[in-house]
């Protein structure tokens, strides 16, 4: 039995070591329990963009790697809340805090049950990750079930909420999901913080300002590697910005 299986609990929800560092580097760094705390008097704690990595995965680039990115195969998943834009204008700043608050709780909620990582929070949208650090070799399947999870988790928040600003409207969450090769590292030098950019995170990016409120749009590519996940789904042809040919998506929607 190697080191890392005995520090790893049954609950892979729950690491007792770094996943992202011991995917990619076979470092079993502690992140819970007695042994984490002389890696925190370095600095070495958990990460905020998943709680079974460490923020050893966020510098993995330049004091590991010795290189500023790489290139990997992966899942983007982007998701927004749906007339957020309007109703800024329409209820005051706590109350609109408190919807901010639930939807990215229950996105992160969503993302790390699947083992992505929530790489971007932008107010009322978000950008996730999956297949780094943690390695998914599913990791289409597993993004497109944080995708359920995040309509099934925020539908309930959301409309729980009882605002007389909303009068009667119901708040709703698009997702957009793509899958391809993409650059992961740190491209600016005033932040250490890695992160995707390439044509995969573009598009992924595109589908999600489609989706209506409850909706799922998955691109072909990431449909080719879950088919069972989206078997059945419908298609939607959509013109997007920046992409010169129409892109077929699939459409899976919250219900």
């Amino acid at each position: 039995m190697t080191e890392a299986s005995t520090m790893q609990p049954a609950n892979r929800g729950d690491a007792r070591i770094c996943r992202g560092c011991w995917d990619q580097m076979h470092m079993p760094i502690p992140i819970r329990g007695p042994l984490a705390l002389p890696f925190r008097a370095f600095g070495i704690t958990r990460s905020k963009m998943n709680p079974n990595i460490c923020t050893i995965c966020e510098r993995s680039f330049r004091y590991v790697k010795k290189q500023s990115h790489v290139a990997a195969s992966a899942t983007i998943l982007f998701a927004d809340i749906r007339g957020f834009t309007h109703l800024s204008e329409r209820i005051e700043r706590v109350r609109l805090s408190e919807i901010v608050s639930l939807f990215q709780d229950r996105c992160a909620q969503a993302i790390w049950a699947h083992d992505g990582i929530v790489n971007k929070q932008m107010g009322d949208g978000l950008m996730a990750i999956f297949n780094f650090p943690i390695i998914r070799k599913d990791h289409a399947e597993v993004a497109i079930l944080a995708g359920r999870d995040i309509q099934r988790l925020c539908a309930a928040a959301l409309g729980s909420l009882q605002f007389d600003d909303l009068k009667g409207e119901t708040l709703g969450v698009g997702v957009g999901i793509h899958s391809g090769e993409v650059e992961i590292g740190e491209f600016s030098s005033f932040r250490s913080d890695f992160t995707a950019i390439g044509g995969t995170v573009n598009l992924a990016s595109r589908l999600e300002s489609q989706a209506e409120a409850g909706e799922i749009l998955i691109s072909t590519e990431t449909a080719a590697e879950a088919a069972a996940l989206t078997m059945g789904a419908g298609t939607r042809l959509l013109v997007l910005k920046g992409i010169d040919q129409p892109v077929e998506a699939r459409v899976l929607a919250a219900h």
